[in-house]
């Protein structure tokens, strides 16, 4: 089954919306309590990173599942970004502050904004390490963590994966340690973010 489709914006209250919407999901599917308590969780997180983002670019939410297989969707709208924001972007991604976000949220919220930063002018070279604008610890903390197969089936230009990173990471004892303080690391069998055309896609997975 498809959700209904969220509207998110700067008007907070949005995100009540895709909290509820998510419950009438876990309804639907009679989904048991410990189960749908950890599809809350994993969405109460996905909100609080979007707070921030949604701010400054609208999009739409919706959740889905085929039997067990539960993702909530994300789509964010690159084409919002105005001039001013975009070269607050750019002094972000030169300065590092993207590999210095706290917490695996923040990371992933800075993994998004940067590809939102490429989205919205596919001319800028994010993905070449001479690029000026090239943070490989910020950015390619996501470009080089995903499955290439997987990114070209679902027509990524950029994408980044939570799965692939956790694998990256376990021999850096902060970033491990970060993880394993995680609640959306140890509840989300996968995130995905991911640059398709103008937009960039957030998924989180759960099977149960």
């Amino acid at each position: 089954m498809k959700s209904n489709i969220c509207k998110l914006n700067e008007d907070l209250t949005c995100l009540k919306v895709v909290l509820a919407e998510v419950e009438k999901v876990t309804a639907y599917n009679a989904l048991e309590d410990k189960k749908a308590l950890r599809l809350r969780l994993l969405a109460e997180e996905l909100c609080g990173m979007l707070s921030g983002l949604i701010q400054n670019f609208s999009g739409e939410f919706w959740a889905e599942n085929i039997a067990g297989n539960y993702e909530l969707h994300v789509e964010l709208r690159a084409d919002n970004m105005n001039i001013d924001l975009r070269e607050e972007l750019i002094s972000v991604s030169k300065s590092g502050k993207n590999a210095a976000a706290r917490g695996v949220m923040g990371k992933i919220r800075a993994v998004a904004e940067t590809m939102l930063l490429a989205a919205s002018d596919p001319t800028m070279p994010f993905a070449l390490p001479e690029s000026e604008f090239y943070d490989y610890q910020g950015f390619n903390m996501g470009v080089g963590y995903i499955d290439p197969k997987m990114s070209v089936e679902a027509g990524y230009i950029y994408s980044w994966s939570l799965c692939s990173y956790k694998t990256a990471v376990e021999e850096k004892e902060d970033a491990y340690a970060e993880l394993e303080r995680s609640i959306v690391a140890k509840l989300a069998d996968d995130i995905i973010v991911g640059v398709r055309g103008k937009n960039v896609e957030i998924v989180v997975k759960k099977s149960f």
